[in-house]
Protein backbone atom coordinates (compact mmCIF):
# COMPACT_ATOMS: atom_id res chain seq x y z
CA UNK A 1 0.00 0.00 0.00
CA UNK A 2 3.10 2.56 0.85
CA UNK A 3 4.41 1.39 -2.59
CA UNK A 4 1.31 2.23 -4.61
CA UNK A 5 0.99 5.77 -2.75
CA UNK A 6 4.50 6.35 -3.27
CA UNK A 7 3.61 5.84 -6.95
CA UNK A 8 0.84 7.88 -6.96
CA UNK A 9 2.99 10.92 -6.01
CA UNK A 10 5.69 10.20 -8.19
CA UNK A 11 3.17 10.02 -10.94
CA UNK A 12 1.46 13.52 -9.53
CA UNK A 13 4.38 15.26 -9.00
CA UNK A 14 5.87 14.25 -13.08
CA UNK A 15 2.35 15.27 -14.37
CA UNK A 16 2.23 18.57 -12.27
CA UNK A 17 6.20 19.23 -14.06
CA UNK A 18 4.77 18.32 -17.36
CA UNK A 19 2.23 20.58 -17.30
CA UNK A 20 4.01 23.34 -15.92
CA UNK A 21 6.25 22.88 -18.22
CA UNK A 22 3.75 23.49 -21.08
CA UNK A 23 2.54 25.79 -19.50
CA UNK A 24 5.77 28.39 -19.39
CA UNK A 25 6.39 27.02 -23.02
CA UNK A 26 6.42 29.96 -25.58
CA UNK A 27 6.65 27.89 -28.79
CA UNK A 28 4.20 29.23 -30.33
CA UNK A 29 4.76 32.64 -29.65
CA UNK A 30 6.25 33.80 -33.04
CA UNK A 31 3.14 33.15 -35.52
CA UNK A 32 1.51 35.83 -34.46
CA UNK A 33 4.51 38.18 -35.13
CA UNK A 34 5.31 36.83 -38.57
CA UNK A 35 2.11 36.88 -39.82
CA UNK A 36 1.64 40.63 -38.73
CA UNK A 37 4.86 40.87 -40.53
CA UNK A 38 3.59 39.32 -43.54
CA UNK A 39 0.74 41.59 -43.70
CA UNK A 40 2.12 44.68 -43.24
CA UNK A 41 4.61 43.69 -46.35
CA UNK A 42 1.56 42.73 -48.06
CA UNK A 43 -0.37 46.17 -47.63
CA UNK A 44 2.70 48.40 -48.28
CA UNK A 45 3.51 46.17 -51.37
CA UNK A 46 -0.13 46.65 -52.80
CA UNK A 47 -0.18 50.75 -51.92
CA UNK A 48 3.36 50.92 -53.64
CA UNK A 49 2.28 49.05 -56.83
CA UNK A 50 -1.35 51.36 -56.65
CA UNK A 51 1.51 54.51 -56.58
CA UNK A 52 3.08 53.53 -59.29
CA UNK A 53 0.20 52.27 -61.14
CA UNK A 54 -0.95 56.11 -61.04
CA UNK A 55 1.98 57.45 -61.69
CA UNK A 56 2.64 55.64 -65.17
CA UNK A 57 -1.23 55.70 -65.40
CA UNK A 58 -1.37 59.82 -65.37
CA UNK A 59 1.96 61.16 -65.84
CA UNK A 60 4.15 58.85 -67.50
CA UNK A 61 2.35 57.42 -70.25
CA UNK A 62 0.52 59.49 -72.06
CA UNK A 63 4.08 61.73 -72.41
CA UNK A 64 5.19 58.65 -73.77
CA UNK A 65 2.49 57.61 -76.69
CA UNK A 66 2.77 61.36 -77.20
CA UNK A 67 6.21 60.83 -78.21
CA UNK A 68 6.32 57.74 -80.05
CA UNK A 69 3.57 58.96 -81.70
CA UNK A 70 5.25 62.32 -83.30
CA UNK A 71 8.59 60.08 -83.37
CA UNK A 72 6.42 57.53 -86.32
CA UNK A 73 4.88 60.56 -87.63
CA UNK A 74 5.69 60.30 -91.39
CA UNK A 75 3.18 62.37 -92.71
CA UNK A 76 4.21 65.56 -90.81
Amino acid sequence: MKHLICKLKSKAVMTAARTRRVLSGSRGDGYIDTAIKILIAVVLGALLLAGLYALFGETVLPTLVQRIKEMFNYAG
